[in-house]
């Protein structure tokens, strides 16, 4: 009975947006078991920098869930991401393995980057991850350019470049959205917009109110959706990714949505009040889903429940495995290093 009733709960709901009409329940189980893997990976990476674990910084974004997991859900591994300094979720979201990333933090041997890249460096091309970096819109011509080899090949698949607000005043920006424009490459441009570069909002450092109103410039569609709703990620999603593998050209997707974590490790958060984080908080996309599903009988109390259960088993696992994973030697430390002499 049970059953029956669910799946009667599940298709009224399927009536009312198309994000659970296109998804089975299984697969929007993985979607919320993906959004609490990223949250969970980040608080146990918090923890470990905390105990003196592992060092450097790393930007969290804790509070980004949705955005990170609705976009990616529709890529298969064939399909390009480029990340930014805050990427842990798009790692995760594409389908990186959570211990792989933990010994990447550790600097183990067993990384992805075999230790060397660390928190803002993170690559899986067999996922199609072409990986993470610290320059500022560094990923905008990445994916413009992955885009043209898509298209060069004839194939069907797309690229997806995940950028921050900040970087939507590079010239990176701009001249990437040009060139994909023109030549109709099968791009999509997702600017996460967590009101703050660094600790500048964006009312102080940007001139339109919108980013994706800057879309029109490049004759693209621009689309602002509530980055905190996978749904509405995800629905805008599939329309980009259509216009895409059709050959229409590039979309930017704006996603409206906070980091409740400062920029870095080091950022004190002097700049933004405790009233405005605590709003934020309530407005946290994982319980939101999480509600969703039950309200629409897709998950029980227990299904949710089980959920996080696995996933803190998957991350205690993945912490565990970087602990004991290999230091590399010393010897090894121009491995991978391009140089003209003979060091190599």
């Amino acid at each position: 009975m049970a059953a029956k009733s669910a799946t009667k709960s599940v298709e009224q709901g399927r009536n009312l947006r198309p994000f659970y009409a296109n998804h089975t329940p299984e697969q929007l189980k993985e979607a919320l078991r993906r959004m609490w893997l990223v949250r969970r990976f980040e608080e146990m990476a918090e923890e470990s920098y905390i105990r003196g674990l592992t060092h450097g910084t790393m930007h969290l974004s804790i509070g980004q869930e949705a955005s990170a997991v609705g976009i990616c859900l529709e890529l298969t591994d064939k399909d390009y991401i480029t990340s930014t300094h805050r990427g842990h979720g798009h790692c995760i979201g594409k389908g990186a393995e959570v211990k792989y990333m933990f010994a990447e933090f550790f600097g183990k041997e067993e990384g992805y980057c075999r230790g060397r890249g660390g928190s803002m460096h993170i690559a899986d091309p067999a996922t199609g991850n072409l990986g993470a970096n610290g320059i500022v819109g560094g990923g905008l011509p990445l994916a413009t350019g992955a885009a043209l080899a898509i298209k060069k090949r004839g194939s069907k698949d797309v690229a997806v470049c995940f950028f921050g607000d900040g970087a939507n005043n590079e010239g990176a920006f701009h001249e990437s959205l040009n060139i994909a424009a023109v030549w109709k490459l099968p791009v999509i441009y997702v600017c996460e917009n967590n009101q703050y570069g660094m600790s500048v909002s964006t009312e102080r450092s940007t001139a339109v109110k919108d980013v994706a109103t800057r879309a029109a410039a490049y004759n693209m569609p621009g689309v602002i959706v509530d980055g905190n709703s996978i749904a509405d990620v995800n629905e805008a999603m599939t329309a980009a990714m259509e216009r895409a593998r059709n050959g229409e050209g590039p979309t930017l997707i704006e996603c409206k949505t906070y980091r409740t974590r400062g920029h870095s490790r080091s950022d004190r958060n002097r700049y933004r009040s405790k009233e405005e984080i605590e709003s934020w908080k309530g407005k946290d996309p994982i319980p939101a889903f999480e509600d969703e599903l039950m309200a629409l009988g897709i998950l029980t109390q227990a299904d949710v429940e089980g959920v996080r259960a696995g996933v803190e088993k998957d991350i205690q696992d993945g912490f565990d495995f970087a602990t004991k994973g290999t230091n590399p030697e010393p010897s090894s430390l121009l491995r991978g290093v391009y140089t003209t002499g003979d060091a190599a």
